[in-house]
């Protein structure tokens, strides 16, 4: 079975570090973006099954970036983050189980843990 494919964008490269780590670490196939330019561009030109995306951009809101990628495919789930921390990995548990199941994750997905 093929990797899902997850952009992720965050402008901290520490941060994005991060973040691609967990996600490959649970099986997703990982593009990494670190503008709000390059996410509209990466997501327009590739299949993606899902977007993970930082709110404050210094380029632009996150907020206005996912109105841009749900005009290009709106059945993509785009999930909105403010930084990195301790509840990175409740984040990425409700990503997960959002991205393969459409719905709120349950109690048993340790692979995404810090």
């Amino acid at each position: 079975m093929e990797a899902m494919k997850i952009l992720c964008v965050e402008h901290y490269p520490a941060h994005l570090t991060t973040l691609q780590c967990m996600l490959e670490k649970a099986g997703y196939e990982v593009t990494a973006a670190s503008s709000a330019q390059q996410a509209v561009a990466l997501f327009a030109s590739g299949a993606f099954d899902g977007v993970l995306l930082e709110y404050d951009l210094p380029d632009k809101a996150g907020a206005s970036v996912r109105g841009e990628l749900k005009r290009i495919r709106p059945e993509v789930p785009v999930l909105l983050f403010a930084g990195v921390g301790p509840q990175t990995p409740i984040l990425l548990r409700f990503f997960d189980a959002y991205v393969r199941h459409g719905k709120s994750p349950g109690p048993g997905r340790d692979d995404l843990a810090a």
